[in-house]
């Protein structure tokens, strides 16, 4: 019992930002790594930024120097900075868990949020 809820989503200029939230709630009290994904319409889900417990992360090559994740592992959320937005950004973004249990690697996904940036 795990659920994801986002928001921060919205529609946004061109060169401007955005900050999206991901809060965690359920019986899972940590998650080895948390992280944003995104779908395009037309396009595949594609990972847009990642972070573990310890602080580790990758980025897609798109968003590098323009994005930022982290997270609070006390309140179990994600953020997600995101700066000199592009229109080619626009996406539902999704937000990600993963967590370890009995040798297994689960994952659990947020509803998504919308992020429209405009030319």
């Amino acid at each position: 019992q795990v659920q994801l809820v986002e928001s921060g989503g919205g529609l946004v200029q061109a060169g401007g930002s955005l900050r999206l939230s991901c809060a965690a709630s359920g019986s899972i009290s940590s998650f080895n790594a948390m992280g944003w994904y995104r779908q395009a319409p037309g396009k595949q889900r594609e990972l847009v930024a990642r972070i573990t417990a310890g602080g580790i992360t990758n980025y897609a090559d798109s968003v590098k120097g323009r994005f930022t994740i982290s997270r609070d592992n006390v309140k179990n959320t994600a953020y997600l900075q995101m700066n000199s937005l592009k229109p080619e950004d626009t996406a539902v973004y999704y937000c990600n868990a993963q967590a370890f249990i009995m040798a297994t690697n689960f994952n659990w996904w947020g509803k998504g949020t919308l992020v429209t940036v405009s030319s």
